[in-house]
């Protein structure tokens, strides 16, 4: 069986899209199935594409045009030039709006299955965006099978297409690599955090992981902080970027009001060294306006980390408030400082939280279950995985 697997972001790209395709590619992979990734970037000129085998998967990434519609139609005419010269058995696509209509308006086209994963701000957002509606209705209405990763985006999804099956199949974390270290003092020298007689394991650490921005609760978080800061002594570490622009700017004028806060922001760290980082972190902060199911919050909870978070999209499918993880409403900066107090201050809550955190993760978000869930919607479709 031979998988053709379209993707608006691939790694090395930043964000849950990326890493999330990645993950089942070599999923695929593994399981010995031929999985090819197609990909857009702006990091080749417009129609120039290159193929290159990463980790065993073949991903071929194709220049991006200024106007979207250029991109699409580069994007379906490559995936039909492909299966012309080594046939499909299937196109997966992960997200709606583009991946999700290329995919499904070729997979029509070519007379081969179409299948559709929804995971998160493609429903939360493209869904009310005028130019891309029309797309979303198409992809909904005409996929062979649609997917979600959690509970939340299949309500979502069915209420545009209230006569369809959507398929949850929760995202899966390697339990194995993703686990409970003991803090990296070396580490905590590199990254300027031991500025404390002791250094940085006598001070407690907030963290978030991913790409802060607005949607991830930027502001919310910067404001628990400052409160935080102002009894603990905290410090926060932000394991990837701040998005560029106002996000940005929005960090710069905090961290300027703010002269005796300690914000580290270490830059991309590859999924490979992030249990070192989470090894940091008594506390991971995970206050998401909108999301599918984040990758940070697995990953954590499998390091055995308490987790504090927003019920949000597929948060509300892993996180029991007081059992494994702490929810606080949206947009609550007291709530959310509240809670970070409640948990750095008590040791024996954290270790509670992190202990059941991590075995909620080993029962029901494993690799196995993820690859197992997509290979019963190939059979679905009479495929023989």
């Amino acid at each position: 069986m031979k998988i053709a697997l379209l993707s608006e972001k691939y790694t090395p790209d930043i964000g849950g899209l990326a890493i999330s395709t990645e993950r089942f590619a070599r999923l695929l992979s593994s399981a010995g199935y031929e999985a090819r990734v197609f990909a857009p970037t702006l990091n080749l000129l417009p129609s120039e594409k290159r193929t290159l085998t990463h980790r065993g998967v073949s991903v071929t990434r194709f220049g991006a045009h200024k106007r979207v519609d250029d991109t699409l139609v580069d994007w379906f005419e490559l995936v039909v030039d492909e299966h012309k010269r080594e046939p499909f058995s299937v196109l997966h696509a992960y997200f709606l709006a583009q991946a999700g209509f290329v995919a499904t308006y070729a997979g029509k086209y070519l007379n081969i299955p179409s299948i559709v994963s929804i995971r998160g701000n493609d429903i939360d957002r493209a869904a009310f965006d005028p130019s891309k509606f029309s797309q979303v209705m198409y992809t909904l209405q005409n996929a062979d099978a649609i997917t979600t990763n959690a509970n939340e985006l299949a309500r979502k999804a069915k209420a545009f297409v209230e006569d369809r099956e959507v398929i949850v199949i929760p995202n899966g974390v390697d339990s194995e690599h993703f686990k409970p270290l003991e803090k990296n003092e070396e580490l905590i020298k590199v990254l300027g955090l031991n500025h404390a007689p002791g250094g940085l394991s006598s001070l407690p650490i907030a963290g978030f992981v991913g790409e802060l921005r607005e949607k991830k609760g930027l502001k919310t978080l910067l404001n628990a902080y400052a409160q935080t800061h102002k009894h603990l002594q905290a410090s926060l570490l932000i394991v990837g970027v701040v998005r560029a622009g106002e996000d940005k700017k929005t960090l710069d004028e905090f961290v300027q009001a703010n002269p005796n806060a300690k914000i580290v922001v270490t830059g991309y760290v590859s999924p490979h060294d992030l249990p070192a980082y989470y090894s940091l972190i008594d506390v991971l902060l995970y206050p998401s306006q909108h999301d599918g199911m984040p990758n940070a919050v697995l990953e954590a909870m499998a390091c055995g980390k308490p987790v504090i978070a927003t019920p949000v999209g597929g948060i509300l499918d892993v996180i029991k408030d007081g059992e494994n993880g702490i929810l606080i409403p949206v947009n609550d900066g007291d709530a959310l400082a509240n809670a970070i107090h409640e948990v750095l201050s008590d040791a024996e809550l954290r270790n509670r939280l992190g202990k059941n955190a991590r075995q909620t993760i080993i029962n029901g978000f494993s690799l196995q279950r993820e690859l197992d869930g997509n290979l019963d919607v190939y059979r679905k479709l009479g495929l023989n995985p």
